[in-house]
């Protein structure tokens, strides 16, 4: 009979010993070297799955995936805050005829006829009704078109809202234009109307998914629609003021006002929707 051979011992093993674990080999149970820090591997080598990479939790079970960073709400809370506490601010000023209008008024007369005319006429359009509004259409349209359904409704609120805001205002203070003795410029609509129309328009294109026919190169990066719709808003001010159409304050408030008119159609663009479920094959019996 042949004897079966006993494995190999150092001097200080005895043969009688349990058989004790071998460094480098990983077992079912095995959480990882010590020190190691990472699940499932006792070899201290970092996973390669996805899964193997999160971080475990206190009971020592592998974590979630982090949600995807965007700003909190408190942030974006007070921001809006403060933007409609400094268009509360100009606002008293302006009715009241206060220091701050003094000092508005020798700015803007520094700065009116300042660039070349028709490029400042040209800036000031885009704050106008049949150039900024048939953009917002059109956003709306291509998201009905693409099956949404309560965006829309919510760009178009939003829109509504500038004059219905914008025209009490204006009768309210009754402030007197510069270079001419007409009343009833404070706040600017143009730039009222540019911030809603071309923001709206961003925030609908951005909630839509993209198209399965367009590639990735082809489809705008999520930054390039915002910033588009900041620089139209900004030069539509910029223009207004250059022109001689507005006082600073003017579009200064509206652009603070923009904002405050978008939050609620962009709190509604980032809900998730509700998916319904799929109903799966019914048992035969």
């Amino acid at each position: 009979m042949r004897e079966t051979p006993r494995s190999r011992e150092t001097a200080g093993d005895s043969g009688s010993g349990l058989p004790q674990h071998r460094p480098g080999r990983a077992f079912v149970h095995a959480t990882g070297a010590s020190g190691s820090g990472t699940p499932h591997r006792s070899d201290g080598r970092p996973p390669h799955t996805p899964r193997g990479a999160r971080r475990p939790d206190p009971a020592g079970h592998p974590g979630t995936t982090p949600p995807v960073p965007r700003w909190p709400a408190s942030l974006l809370l007070g921001l809006l805050a403060a933007l409609f506490a400094l268009f509360a601010l100009i606002t008293w000023q302006v009715a009241a005829e206060g220091p701050l209008v003094r000092l508005d008024e020798r700015v803007g007369e520094s700065l009116f006829r300042r660039g070349p005319a028709p490029l400042t006429q040209l800036f000031s359009d885009l704050g106008g009704m049949p150039v900024a509004l048939p953009v917002l259409v059109c956003a709306i349209a291509y998201a009905l078109w693409r099956g949404a359904r309560r965006l829309p409704v919510y760009a178009a609120l939003t829109m509504a809202a500038v004059p219905a805001l914008v025209i009490p205002l204006k009768v309210a203070t009754a402030r007197q234009g510069p270079l001419t003795e007409a009343v009833n410029y404070y706040p600017s609509g143009h730039t009222a109307t540019a911030a809603v129309a071309y923001g709206a328009a961003a925030l609908l294109l951005l909630a839509l998914p993209r198209p399965s026919w367009l590639r990735e190169r082809a489809w705008p990066r999520a930054w390039m629609l915002p910033a588009a719709a900041v620089l139209l808003t900004a030069a539509t001010g910029v223009g207004l003021v250059l022109h001689g159409y507005h006082w600073p304050l003017d579009v200064l408030a509206s652009w603070c006002l923009g904002p405050v008119l978008l939050a609620p159609l962009w709190w509604v663009s980032r809900r998730p929707r509700r998916r319904r479920p799929r109903e799966g094959p019914r048992a035969t019996r």
